[in-house]
């Protein structure tokens, strides 16, 4: 999907969804459990993915969105400043400063629904949400490294 703000796409996915007589269950399926991703690039392709919710006469379907907080461009943009320094024109800030125009945008949607043991999910991303993302995994890495200014001349 290539859309800056999924707002509008999950009140047609609330209204498609209860259309299909599905109930909608708020929850986020972690990466960590195993899963079926939905694999289609067609913009409306959560519909087909409802429909087959449907087909497998599920009761419900669980729903997540990823709304960006003015505490989360914060945060990176800080840990950013702390990995880039002493460059403070490094284009990863800029990129996360850029962010802050996205503030209160949803920027992630998740459908998923369970049926004979299998979890199915549906995922779509911005383009800035997916940014946003790699920003956080290279903060997260670079913060994992451990400096060792250990001597071995002995």
């Amino acid at each position: 999907m290539l859309q800056d703000d999924f707002s509008p796409i999950k009140d047609d996915m609330i209204a498609f969804i209860a259309g299909h007589g599905l109930r909608r269950m708020t929850a986020f399926v972690p990466e960590d459990v195993p899963s079926v991703l939905f694999d289609d690039e067609d913009p409306d392709g959560w519909k087909t993915f409802v429909e087959h919710a449907k087909a497998a006469n599920v009761p419900f379907i669980t729903m997540s969105e990823v709304v960006l907080e003015p505490e989360d461009v914060a945060t990176l943009i800080g840990q950013v400043r702390d990995h880039a320094y002493p460059d403070h024109d490094a284009q990863e800030l800029e990129e996360a400063q850029d962010l802050t125009q996205h503030v209160g945008k949803i920027g992630y949607l998740q459908l998923g629904f369970s049926t004979g043991g299998v979890i199915y999910l549906y995922e779509s991303a911005t383009d800035w949400y997916d940014r946003f993302q790699e920003l956080m995994d290279t903060v997260s890495e670079l913060g994992r490294l451990i400096v060792d200014d250990t001597d071995d001349e002995d």
